[in-house]
């Protein structure tokens, strides 16, 4: 996540948790003049559209009076999906043995793009099994990682 990223989690994390859910990730995305602010929220008893407008009105609240961002935004409030992205190294773990898709900032063996089996974290890094190859791959090179649809 970017630092402001951070900043928004950090921000908005504690309005999510006394509603009851868990601020699963964040991603602020400027497109010209009209950004897009996107939460995705997590619940033991998942996520029903109520749930988002719920959290929506209470985050606005929340901007409105901290003010974080300048300029015109949109604010999305979600569930994950269960094509789920990643945003923290502590997300993995819970997800070892499924397949993900992750994107690194920069090339780890002349490549970019990784798509297998999660095997596990290892001293930080993302140890990943692609075509009978294990990748110990640096978190902190991480793009964007998720979840892959199985169907």
């Amino acid at each position: 996540m970017s630092a402001k990223e951070n900043k928004l989690q950090a921000l908005l994390a504690p309005t999510v948790e006394a509603l009851g859910f868990e601020l699963w990730g964040t991603e602020y995305l400027i497109q010209g003049k009209h950004s897009v602010l996107r939460l995705y929220i997590e619940s033991e008893n998942g996520v029903q559209v109520t749930d988002c407008a719920a959290v929506s009105e209470q985050v606005g609240a929340v901007l409105d009076v901290e003010e974080p961002i300048s300029g015109e935004y949109l604010l999305e409030v979600s569930s994950p999906g269960v094509d789920r992205r990643l945003f923290r190294l502590e997300q993995y773990l819970a997800y070892v043995g499924e397949e993900i898709e992750l994107r690194l900032r920069s090339p780890f063996e002349g490549r970019r793009k990784f798509k297998g089996i999660l095997r596990g974290v290892e001293d930080g890094d993302i140890v990943l099994l692609v075509d009978d190859h294990e990748y110990l791959l640096p978190y902190g090179d991480v793009d964007r990682a998720q979840l892959t649809l199985r169907i």
